[in-house]
Order: structure tokens, then C-alpha cells, then sequence
């Protein structure tokens, strides 16, 4: 492993399970709410927020037992607000439980289902009368939270570059750089916070593998084919280049670089190593093309000066 210097930032995971805890959550509250028998309402749904989340730090509401929003005339009876890291965020609880519902009526999915568009058909599965399941359909809330489920187990799969774009004013103008706008919303992203993380830590990180068939070109030693465990390889390929010891670490399935002007000089020599091997192709194949047609020119003058011979 690698040595490293906690820093502090602030960690999203306690408005995450805020929201999505499966006992406690504000999503799994309201799919209570929904399955419960008798009359419910949006404002019984904000009685129970009030009850289960009253005592936690990042949740405000008028109706919660915490006195000092009592008073609070920016804060609605019927809404309740969220303390996210970036700033808070209030929410009004009129429509919550209809729209958790979502309730689609089986009949009309297994009449849509029979349409003769497959694309239709495709819309409503639930409608399949092979697939009957007299349960209560999915709410909206556990639909959502089942889809980023799916979103995050592909996402861990790959090898994802998150792009954050930054609007510099909200006129849609050249030439405007509104300086207030432009700092709400790097707060907003938590890109300070990246940054200081980054600077304090190593700003890039790759697996041996791919590192070491990214960048084997540079050295002799690993190009063409490397022979050996990709961890040694990249060792020799880093000694090679001369990169300073203190601007990369060796992890146990990764190399991690600290500055990104070290992965800018990579990419440079990678992509001038490309240019002299484009060049080296280039070369070799002009002159295998020279002498094949040299010889065959050679070939065609004996054969051309013995019939001459024959007939002089």
C-alpha cells in the first residue's frame, strides 16, 4: 500500500442515508405511508418525517420538535427543508404520496400490452398475463432507488470521467462572467473540496495493465512486449523515463501519480513516441516498396535483354 494524510471534507453518505435508509429513510417512510391502511395524506406523510427524522442535524421542518423552527416564517407548515452539503434545500410535501403511487390500473396494462406495436407492448411487461403477480406494484420510490442501484453497479464496471460544466452567466451571452454565479455553483459540485483532495493526495490513478500498455513505447526495456508482472514492467518503464520518486507511489494493484504535469509529460512523449513510430512504419514500408519494384525492374531487364540477345 501507499502512505496517506486524512483531510477532512465533508462526507454526502449521512444526507444519502437521510434519504434512502431502508428503515429510516425519507424514501422508505413514504412507502410506509403508501402501504398503510386507512387515510393517508401528504400531510400524515410529513407527520411521520417529523417524528422518525426530527432529532436529525440536516432536517428542519415547522412541525419537528426541534423549538428553534417554530419561528421560522421561511419555512412552510408543508414543506421541510435538507441541510445538503452545498447549501439547503427545501421541499414542499403536496403531491408526495400520489405521485409515489403511481398507480396504473392492471386492466389498462394488460389492454395496452396486447397492442400490436411491440413498442407498446414493451412499455407495459407487467401487463404479460404469464407474468400476473397480484402484489402491490413498485411505488416510484423504490423504482428510483432500484434504478441507481443499476446506475452504480454498471458504473463500478467502468472507468468513468465525470464532466462538470459550469455556466458563466445565465444569459446565454459571450463575454459575461458573472463571478457570484460561477462560485454558487462550484460549491454547489463540491469542486473545492475535489481539489483540495486532489492536491493533497495523487491526482491520477491506474491499474498496472493498462498503464503499462498505454505507455510501453517509452522504453525499450517493455516495448514491444513486456515479459514479466505489469507491476515490474512499470517500474522499469518510470526508472527509464527518469520521473522523480516523490511524484508517484506504488499501490498494491495501482500506480499513483501526484502532480498532473507528470501525466502531461506521459502523454507527451507517448504521443511523440507515435509520431517516430508512424515515421519508422512509414519508412519501412517505402522502402520495401523501392526495392520490391527495384528488383522486379531488374528481374524484367534480364529477362527483356536475353530475348534481345536471342534475336540481335
Amino acid at each position: 500500500g501507499i502512505e496517506w494524510t486524512h483531510i477532512e471534507y465533508f462526507n454526502n453518505a449521512i444526507i444519502c442515508d437521510l434519504i434512502e435508509n431502508n428503515q429510516t429513510g425519507i424514501l422508505a417512510m413514504l412507502d410506509e405511508e403508501c402501504l398503510r391502511p386507512g387515510t393517508v395524506t401528504d400531510d400524515t406523510f410529513l407527520e411521520k418525517l417529523n417524528q422518525v427524522c426530527a432529532t436529525h442535524q440536516h432536517f428542519e421542518s415547522r412541525m419537528s420538535k426541534c423549538s428553534r423552527f417554530l419561528n421560522d416564517t421561511s419555512l412552510p407548515h408543508s414543506c421541510f427543508r435538507i441541510q445538503h452539503y452545498a447549501g439547503k434545500v427545501m421541499y414542499q410535501v403536496e403531491g408526495f404520496v400520489d405521485k409515489n403511487n403511481d398507480l396504473l390500473y392492471r386492466d389498462l396494462s394488460q389492454a395496452m400490452w396486447k397492442a400490436s406495436h411491440s413498442l407498446i407492448k414493451a412499455l407495459f411487461p407487467e401487463g404479460n398475463p404469464a407474468k400476473i403477480n397480484l402484489k402491490r406494484p413498485p411505488t416510484a420510490g423504490s423504482q428510483f432507488k432500484a434504478s441507481v442501484a443499476t446506475l452504480m453497479k454498471n458504473l463500478q464496471t467502468k472507468n468513468p470521467n465525470y464532466i462538470r460544466c459550469i455556466k458563466p452567466n445565465d444569459k446565454k451571452a459571450a463575454h459575461i462572467f458573472n463571478d457570484a454565479l460561477v462560485c454558487h455553483q462550484i460549491r454547489y459540485l463540491g469542486l473545492l473540496e475535489n481539489v483540495r483532495v486532489r492536491r493533497a493526495g495523487y491526482a491520477f490513478r491506474q491499474a498496472y495493465e493498462p498503464c503499462l500498455e498505454r505507455y510501453k513505447m517509452l522504453c525499450k526495456q517493455t516495448w514491444p512486449h513486456w515479459r514479466g508482472p505489469a507491476r515490474a514492467g512499470v517500474e522499469v518503464l518510470f526508472n527509464e523515463l527518469e520521473i522523480p520518486e516523490e511524484e508517484f507511489s506504488f499501490g498494491r494493484s495501482k500506480i499513483f501519480i501526484r502532480n498532473p504535469r507528470t501525466l502531461f509529460k506521459l502523454e507527451d512523449l507517448r504521443k511523440q513516441r507515435l509520431e517516430d513510430l508512424a515515421t519508422l512504419i512509414e519508412k519501412i514500408y517505402r522502402g520495401w516498396k523501392c526495392r520490391t519494384r527495384f528488383l522486379l525492374m531488374k528481374k524484367s531487364q534480364i529477362v527483356i535483354a536475353s530475348w534481345y540477345r536471342r534475336y540481335a
